[in-house]
Order: C-alpha cells, then sequence, then structure tokens
C-alpha cells in the first residue's frame, strides 16, 4: 500500500496549456488501436470486395468512436483516478486539460464517429410503411452506438459497486468486430458472433491478470471487482482459467463450422495450450503475483497471433 496522501489526493486545477500531447492520451490511444484492429479483424474476416471508401470510412468512425469513449470515460472517472497511482497522472487529475473540455472533446468524437459509420451505408431511405427495423447498411453504426452505451452507461457506473462490472465491461469490449464484420458483409453471420465470443472471453483473463497485480490501487477506491474482494486470488485465478478454457473452445469453432481450415486449427490448439498452461499456473498461490503477469504478457501475444492466423486462413481460402 502507498502512503495516505495517495488516497485524498484531488484532481489538480487545469493547465491553460494544454499540449496536442495530452488531447491523444485522453483518447488512450493503445487501448482505441485494439478496438480499431479487431474492428478490421472482423471486416477482413468477412472477405469483402476491397472498398477504399468504405475501409478508411471504417477506420476513422471506429476510431473517433473509440478515443471518444475514452475520453468520456476519463471524464466520469477523474475523482477515483485521482487516487489511484496508476492513474494519477492522466490528463484530468493531473490537471492538464479541464474536465468541460474532455466532455465536449469526448462528445464530438462519438457523435462524429458514429455519423462516419452510419454514412457507410449511403443515403438513407425512409420508407413510411415500413415496420421499425434497422437497415442493413446501418448495422455498424448500431454496433457503434452499443459498444459506447455498454461502456459509459453500464460498465463505467458499475466499477464502482458490481462485482461483474469487468464482465460487463467484456461485452463493451466485445463487439468492434462486428462493426467491421457488418459493414463488410452487411449482416451478421455466425463468423461475426464467434469474434464476439472470442473477445469477450479474451478479455476475462486478460484483465484478472492486471487487476489481481493492481487489486490493491482499485481496492484503494473501493471497486468492489473480484481481485479485491478475493484477498487470496484462488477465485480470481480459477476465474480466468474458466474462462481460458471457454476461449479456446471458442476460437476453435470456424473450424467446427466449416469456416475456417486445419492450419487454423493446428494454429488454434497451439495457442491454445499456451494460453491455458499460463492461466494453470496463475492458479498456484505461490508466485501468483509473477504468474499474473506472465499471464497478462501472454494474453498480449495470444490475441493478434489468433486473430491474425484467422484472417489470414479466410483470405487464403476465398
Amino acid at each position: 500500500m502507498s502512503d495516505p496522501a495517495a488516497i485524498t489526493t484531488p484532481v489538480q486545477p487545469a493547465n491553460s496549456k494544454a499540449r496536442f500531447a495530452d488531447y491523444l492520451e485522453l483518447t488512450k490511444p493503445r487501448l482505441s488501436l485494439l478496438s480499431v484492429l479487431t474492428t478490421l479483424v472482423g471486416y477482413f474476416a468477412a472477405r469483402p470486395a476491397w472498398s477504399a471508401r468504405e475501409f478508411f470510412s471504417l477506420l476513422l468512425g471506429t476510431a473517433a468512436c473509440a478515443g471518444g469513449v475514452a475520453a468520456l470515460n476519463q471524464w466520469m472517472e477523474s475523482d477515483t483516478d485521482a487516487r489511484m497511482i496508476r492513474t494519477a497522472d492522466r490528463p484530468l487529475p493531473s490537471g492538464k486539460i479541464a474536465t468541460g473540455s474532455a466532455f465536449v472533446l469526448g462528445w464530438l468524437l462519438c457523435i462524429g464517429g458514429l455519423a462516419v459509420l452510419f454514412r457507410l451505408g449511403g443515403p438513407l431511405v425512409v420508407d413510411p410503411a415500413a415496420k421499425f427495423h434497422v437497415p442493413v447498411e446501418r448495422l455498424s453504426a448500431l454496433f457503434a452506438l452499443l459498444t459506447i452505451v455498454a461502456y459509459l452507461a453500464c460498465y463505467t457506473p458499475a466499477k464502482r459497486w458490481s462485482r461483474w462490472s469487468v464482465e460487463l465491461g467484456a461485452v463493451a469490449g466485445a463487439f468492434p468486430p462486428l462493426i467491421g464484420w457488418a459493414a463488410a458483409a452487411k449482416d451478421v453471420g455466425a463468423l461475426g458472433w464467434i469474434l464476439f465470443g472470442v473477445l469477450f472471453f479474451w478479455q476475462l483473463p486478460h484483465f484478472m491478470a492486471i487487476a489481481w497485480t493492481h487489486r490493491h490501487d482499485y481496492g484503494r477506491v473501493n471497486f468492489p471487482m473480484l481481485p479485491v474482494r478475493d484477498t487470496e486470488g484462488g477465485r480470481v485465478a480459477r476465474w480466468a482459467f474458466v474462462n481460458t478454457l471457454a476461449l479456446v473452445a471458442v476460437s476453435a469453432l470456424p473450424v467446427v463450422l466449416g469456416l475456417a481450415g486445419n492450419g487454423y486449427l493446428i494454429v488454434t490448439l497451439l495457442l491454445g495450450a499456451w494460453f491455458v498452461v499460463r492461466a494453470a499456473a496463475f492458479r498456484r498461490f505461490n508466485g501468483r503475483d509473477a504468474a499474473a503477469r506472465k499471464l497478462f504478457l501472454a494474453s498480449i501475444l495470444w490475441l493478434p497471433l489468433q486473430l491474425g492466423a484467422l484472417v489470414a486462413d479466410r483470405l487464403l481460402n476465398r
């Protein structure tokens, strides 16, 4: 635990000379990049005919929404960020950017990103006689909107009161592949939902490893997540292990459904075995902190390798 001063550190007054780098940091570029890349995985897994307009619109719209959500998330959590060591130097608690500026920037990015994704379907044609439905051309914008709502209206506030906040966050983080799939396929196929499942289950061992490493920081602001409540880590590690097994099973579904070939299956089994070994090591009481860090690193490497193998298989076997 750190010194008590860290517990009551207030949000600092805003600096009138905020830099571009501070605003960029407000959009959490690494996390936003992950959203963009997993969106593109969904897009290319659908094997679209190449369209530069569609591709770059998808890229721009997703990046704007992801950056806007990150800014609004930090606006909502500036008080707790100021009291945690790992987040105290973020742009809002450190006073680099005014909270009002973050609020305006966040919504401008979200609204602008949604508008770009909405326009992916071309001009809107309204049939007054038709029943209410979401045109397939607008599904990308719908999934982006669901991401924003799930992250800001469910996950962010739930961190303060619910044990299940991590799982709610995993739902929000699993939508990007569907944004990309819908942009390419103009529907939601089985593989799109499988990618949703892969991202959902991947986030749970990934975040359990992070949250266990920083459990004292989360405990400092009384977030009731499992790694804070489970002081010995047994339930945390078990939950990470169970979801790793589910992740490997879901990752193999494209082969079972005839949507990917045997080469992809071999990669899935090898990567899955490695990931399961790392999750199993996390279950041992002795050395749990070190195992958490190794599990986190394994999750970071597993995701691009697994998704890259799927996209390669889909594109090479058109």
